[in-house]
């Protein structure tokens, strides 16, 4: 029997899962080499929708390009050597810490050809960054076939290209645009309109990335030099990040200082609500209108946090904050490496008659009770796992084991919707985790009702948690939204998460098994349209009205008795 192009695709995310966990306890490969063309090719099998035409021969993937090169480090494009280190001090060393754009992650340029960048994140992380590298080796072969003839000599345009890179000029001063993007749409086997607009995305991310000629050229350079002069690149996996991955090192640390602070603020026996999300709708939501004053307390908050988030509203943001300080929020750093920042809501310090239009809350409720809120940014794959189990365990003292009164546990997230907008909003029934048959239903303490009259579509249903957002393809995501998996959409948190509280609540029993459980996500692209993935650009302010509608259905459950 013949197999369908879901089980193909599927097979091939196996493929490359076994491989590149093969390759990193191995410690290195060369992504010239069989191992790493075994890679190469199950990527180019599987054609994920985020890289769009990577599977063309001769055209390079520019919407793709931006993608991968916003969450790698900036002079990643210049260097043969890439090497995935744990916390190993490097940040104490002289070294200038170098953070992508879209993703928080500490990288140190240690000289002229090598790149390190610091794995604090688990699993996820790592087949994050290889896939974003094998998909930037494919995109350098091709512009290496594009710069040279059938003689092996350097084509004119490609000539040009480096005239300009090695000009030294920033490329918004090169004295004539026009004529460059013509010369790179020739190498590039693409328009000049995709140029263009490629150009200006890479300007998006001014100084955190090094423009697009700098890039395409020492992708290119690198594979013509690997190929003529046997100039081999290479991965390599730390001895340190191979014994401490899975041991859940940085996260244990994290949650210590956590349950350390809640019992210095006289805050561990309080009701303990816990939300995964950003750091500043919770915060915004209850803070914003006391700390601007009158004139917004009739502004509704999605308006509200779109003035706040203008750039040059810093003074805004930072009222904000220092009010938030005076009422209750506490702000822990993160020296531990799991790049997840802390807020700690002191319910008890809340200026109720402050509080915006859309929240209501029980005044006699909040009195008797003094809920705690406790706010933790985004984790990412496998790290909800690691951080969700070693926040719920209890903390051992040297006189007593301590358990948190966690009453409830809400987790809010952006995520790729199968059927519908950007924008619109998921209510998961359960969690289903890609590649396994583990499957997690729980009972959902939200429900479409509590949106409706909103103006935004719910979608009810099963999410799918992703090994990796960067290897989804079409034919694999249409199997789950159409066959009796029923689902609505997929992210990468969701089943770790549930994993580790269903551990704690009935296995363990360190938390009750009656807390309340609120899961929604909103649409942050839709993989199964053109041009809706997510490296067709971010969601801008399209985001911020389904933000603050799941932000203010979790405070009013947390208000309310």
């Amino acid at each position: 029997m013949e197999r369908t192009k879901a089980q193909e695709s599927r097979a091939a995310i196996e493929r490359l899962y076994i491989t590149m966990r093969h390759l990193f306890n191995r410690g290195y490969y060369k992504p010239s080499g069989e191992s790493g063309k075994a890679i190469i090719n199950a990527l180019l099998t599987l054609s994920p929708e985020i890289y769009g035409s990577m599977a063309e021969a001769e055209k390079v993937e520019l919407e793709g390009l931006v993608y991968a090169i916003d969450r790698l480090p900036k002079g990643i494009e210049e260097c043969r050597f890439i090497t995935l280190t744990s916390d190993e001090g490097l940040r104490n060393a002289s070294f200038e810490v170098i953070t992508p754009s879209k993703r928080r992650r500490n990288c140190f340029r240690i000289d002229e050809e090598q790149m390190f960048i610091e794995v604090t994140r688990g699993r996820s992380e790592i087949y994050d960054i290889l896939a974003h590298l094998t998909f930037l080796f494919v995109e350098a072969r091709k512009i290496k076939e594009k710069a040279l003839d059938a003689k092996g000599e350097k084509t004119r345009e490609w000539l040009k290209i480096e005239e300009i890179v090695k000009g030294g000029k920033p490329e918004d001063e090169l004295h004539d645009k026009e004529i460059a993007f013509t010369y790179l749409g020739t190498v590039l086997a693409r328009t000049y309109d995709e140029v263009e607009k490629a150009y200006a995305r890479f300007q998006e991310s001014t100084g955190q990335n090094s423009g697009l000629f700098h890039v395409i050229y020492w992708l290119g350079k690198l594979a013509i030099e690997e190929e003529s002069l046997g100039r081999d690149r290479k991965i390599n996996f730390s001895p340190s990040l191979r014994e401490r991955i899975g041991h859940h090192i940085y996260g244990e640390r994290w949650a210590a200082n956590i349950k350390s602070s809640l019992i210095s603020h006289k805050l561990f026996d309080r009701p303990l609500h816990i939300i995964s999300a950003n750091l500043h709708s919770v915060m915004n939501s209850l803070y914003a209108v006391g700390a601007l004053g009158k004139k917004y307390k009739d502004i509704p908050l999605e308006e509200i946090a779109v003035t706040l988030s203008k750039r040059e509203n810093g003074h805004l943001r930072e009222k904000v904050e220092d009010y938030a300080k005076r009422h209750g929020l506490v702000t822990l750093s993160d020296p531990f490496g799991t790049n997840i920042g802390v807020q700690i809501i002191d319910t008890s310090k809340l200026n109720l008659a402050q509080l915006p239009k859309e929240l209501s809350f029980d005044k006699e409720y909040l009195q008797q009770e003094s809920p705690v809120i406790f706010v933790m940014d985004y984790a990412f794959g496998e790290q909800a796992f690691e951080t969700m189990d070693e926040l719920l365990k209890p903390h051992r003292t040297d006189t007593a084991t301590l358990h948190l009164n966690a009453r409830s546990i809400a987790v809010m997230g952006k995520a790729g919707i199968l059927t519908g907008n950007k924008g619109d909003i998921m209510l998961p029934t359960a969690h289903i985790f890609e590649g396994t048959s583990d499957n997690y239903p729980f009972n959902n303490d939200l429900d479409p009702e509590d949106f409706k009259g909103r103006g935004l579509e719910v979608m009810e249903g099963t999410m799918l948690t992703v090994l990796g957002t960067s290897l989804q393809n079409k034919d694999v995501l249409r199997y789950f939204r159409n066959s009796s998996w029923n689902t609505v959409g997929l992210e990468m948190e969701g089943a770790h998460y549930q994993k580790a509280i269903q551990a704690a609540a009935k296995i363990r029993h360190s938390i009750s098994p009656d807390v309340a459980l609120r899961y929604a996500y909103y649409a942050s692209d839709n993989p199964l349209m053109t041009g809706h993935s997510l490296a067709s650009g971010s969601l801008g302010v399209i985001g911020v009205r389904p933000t603050y509608l799941i932000t203010v259905n979790f405070l009013n459950k947390i208000l309310n008795q």
